[in-house]
């Protein structure tokens, strides 16, 4: 993983990267991982600089870019807000998808931001919703409207 360049950001917004590079880099199994504010867009990206990886050789998230994970993991909280609303279920707290090549795990942060996260085939669920409840826990309270909009200005400049 290529880290991000923080040069130039906010305490708040180089604390969010780090967390989210801990969470790539320390938790087996993990390809890829994005911040999506609620309005769809990516805020944090595992991989910002490399938008089409595969076609370079890399394999850092759903067809090599980080994007695409991006699109997914909004797509994925969209459905599943509605269908809570359908259901009257309240609040969507963690979302989880295996498949037969791999795992993706959505789970909302606050204000309607997303945090996802693509996994491989084998890996410890369990773990991985333990490390994304952590981050959670520490970026929900920092992750404030001057901070989002400094983050998305941040990976806009990145693309």
């Amino acid at each position: 993983m290529t880290a991000p360049s923080t040069f130039g950001l906010s305490t708040e917004a180089r604390n969010l990267h780090w967390l989210l590079s801990n969470l790539v880099e320390e938790v087996p199994g993990v390809h890829s991982v994005t911040v999506v504010s609620s309005d769809g867009l990516m805020l944090l990206s595992s991989d910002p600089g490399h938008l089409a990886a595969r076609s370079t050789g890399g394999q850092d998230g759903p067809k090599g870019s980080s994007a695409d994970l991006a699109t997914i993991v909004s797509g994925i909280g969209s459905l599943t807000i509605g269908a809570a609303k359908l259901m009257d279920g309240g609040g969507v707290k963690q979302t989880m998808v295996a498949m037969d090549e791999g795992s993706v795990f959505v789970m909302s942060i606050s204000d309607g931001s997303l945090l996802g996260v693509h996994a491989t085939p084998d890996c410890d669920m369990s773990v991985i919703a333990y490390h994304m409840a952590l981050f959670v826990g520490r970026a929900g309270h920092v992750l404030t409207p001057e901070l989002r909009s400094e983050l998305r200005k941040s990976m806009e400049s990145t693309q």
